[in-house]
């Protein structure tokens, strides 16, 4: 089946509504994700379909302190309704903002965010070692009674305390797919799978149920580009363009490679798995399921990206 023409997924980075560590308030966020939405305007304007993704890492990690906080008094909050929870408040701040932007443009087009739930294997190996942390630095006394009272999985993180730690199970599939695909046709702006979805799965009985876990927000930002036949996968970050040898003398800026060089720059370590990696990995696993082609840029550059004038664009080994 032909890719969904003028259409593309643009995963918005980590820097995307807490700029610095002085700019963490709401009004500060919103102000953030207005300056993004902006940039993702550029495209709108030259006739793209976007569906918008976000993290929500450092929101999330603010719920689970509030939480932690107050335990003595209420019940702490489950993950599956933390990620939930800031999808509705993130995705509002995109939507607001966007609605706002088309207007100031002249574009009558109408945002909509959808409180995405993914699909997940209950029986992912992620399960059996749970890594990916969580919350804010306890007392190893806080976090031993907690995870006997709550079933939390927590590990000793040296001087800094002790945390959770939560598993990262790979998505299966955007149970919220065909509700995406209606309001893309509608002509609707679409921000979804926010911090990576809702992780769920299927009970015995066929219902969905939630789980204490976190979904890679780039690995489900590819699945979901794969899902609705994207033309392009845009995953913005720092940077304009990826480099091999970053910060060294030998710095080299990447214009153009193949899933085969892309595979090769990762085996080589060029792109660690703290950074750049797992960006990488995204676009590969959307190409080589038969996507179009992806982009790695900084938000600035999204218009001229997608135009073919900057960015790093990586595509199949035989384009």
């Amino acid at each position: 089946m032909p890719p969904r023409q003028k259409t593309a997924v643009v995963a918005a980075g980590g820097n995307s509504l807490i700029i610095d560590a002085d700019h963490k308030s709401i009004p500060d966020q919103y102000a953030a994700a207005a300056i993004t939405v902006g940039h993702v305007a550029d495209m709108i304007e030259q006739g793209w379909d976007v569906v918008l993704t976000h993290g929500n890492g450092p929101q999330v990690g603010f719920i689970l302190r509030r939480s932690e906080i107050a335990i003595a008094e209420v019940p702490p909050v489950p993950m599956d309704y933390a990620g939930a929870d800031t999808q509705g408040a993130i995705g509002w701040m995109f939507q607001r903002a966007m609605q706002n932007e088309m207007r100031r443009r002249g574009i009558d087009r109408h945002a909509v965010a959808v409180v995405t739930q993914v699909l997940i294997d209950r029986a992912d190996p992620a399960f059996n070692n749970p890594s990916k942390p969580i919350g804010s630095h306890m007392t190893e006394e806080f976090a031993k009674t907690h995870a006997s009272e709550h079933g939390w999985h927590v590990h000793e993180e040296g001087d800094r305390g002790w945390r959770r730690v939560v598993a990262s199970p790979r998505p299966q599939s955007i149970v919220d797919i065909g509700a995406i695909e209606t309001l893309i046709d509608a002509n609707h702006i679409v921000i979804a799978c926010g911090g990576g979805g809702i992780p769920v799965y299927r009970d015995d009985e066929g219902d969905l149920q939630g789980l204490e876990a976190v979904i890679d927000k780039d690995l489900a930002s590819s699945l979901l580009a794969h899902e609705l036949n994207a033309e392009f996968l845009v995953i913005t970050t720092e940077v304009e363009k990826v480099a091999i040898n970053f910060g060294k003398p030998n710095e080299s800026w990447i214009d153009r490679m193949t899933v085969s060089q892309a595979r090769a720059h990762k085996a080589d370590g060029q792109f660690p798995d703290g950074s750049m990696g797992p960006k990488i990995d995204a676009i590969v696993e959307f190409i080589e399921a038969g996507g179009g082609a992806g982009i790695v840029t900084n938000p600035q550059n999204l218009g001229r990206a997608i135009a073919g004038e900057t960015g790093t664009w990586i595509v199949s080994d035989d384009k």
